[in-house]
């Protein structure tokens, strides 16, 4: 079981890294080609969080990646305090948790499907929950109370804009933004998952 758990490490700091990485750059818009009020940086990064879990759940089955998702979990929220703020990491936290053990009961309904079913119906469901409860938690102002917020405290993510004939918090459009990227990123995350199923067998399988 020991040399188990050494085996898992390379998963949680990944895990961490992403994450905590995610945090970070969610904070800043994508200002090229005038994507600034629906896109942040942090879509690009968080969907390799999906990859990270389905490849423990292949690997070492469904209760090691819980382990790794609350050891990331952990790590993730220290590295996010440091980097971000406390209510990015309070909102990262609840999202990360809520759509990573999502991720892990999905991903079993479909693991005896075709290969990529699983890893795609997974990060999609996770995609879901973590953009609605990390953008709901980390920038609308009912969630003010929690702190004063990155972006809120002048008002730059809470201001209106225009979005599909009618006008939202600025939150909202670059959630939904994000939303589309992560899908799309989840897309792309189907070739090293792909390219890893020889390399990274079950464990039971790997011994029979």
């Amino acid at each position: 079981m020991s040399s188990r758990l050494v085996n898992y490490w390379p998963f949680v700091a990944a895990m961490a890294a992403v994450v905590a990485a995610s945090n970070y750059l969610v904070q800043f818009p994508v200002q090229q080609f005038g994507l600034g009020e629906i896109l942040t940086w942090g879509a690009f990064t968080y969907p390799v969080a999906f990859l990270v879990n389905d490849l423990t759940n292949r690997r070492f089955g469904p209760e090691a990646a819980r382990r790794v998702v609350f050891a990331g979990f952990v790590l993730a929220v220290i590295l996010s305090i440091w980097l971000a703020s406390p209510r990015i990491a309070i909102a990262s936290g609840v999202a990360f948790l809520s759509a990573q053990l999502l991720d892990i009961s999905v991903f079993n309904s479909f693991r005896r499907q075709a290969w990529w079913r699983a890893p795609f119906i997974s990060t999609l469901a996770g995609s879901v929950i973590d953009t609605l409860l990390f953008f709901s938690l980390a920038f609308a102002a009912t969630f003010a109370f929690l702190d004063t917020g990155i972006g809120l405290e002048d008002g730059s993510l809470a201001f209106q804009v225009a979005w599909f004939g009618t006008e939202v918090p600025l939150w909202v459009s670059l959630a939904f933004g994000d939303f589309c990227v992560k899908i799309l990123v989840g897309l792309a995350m189907l070739v090293p998952y792909g390219a890893l199923l020889g390399v990274l067998r079950p464990v039971e399988a790997s011994r029979s």
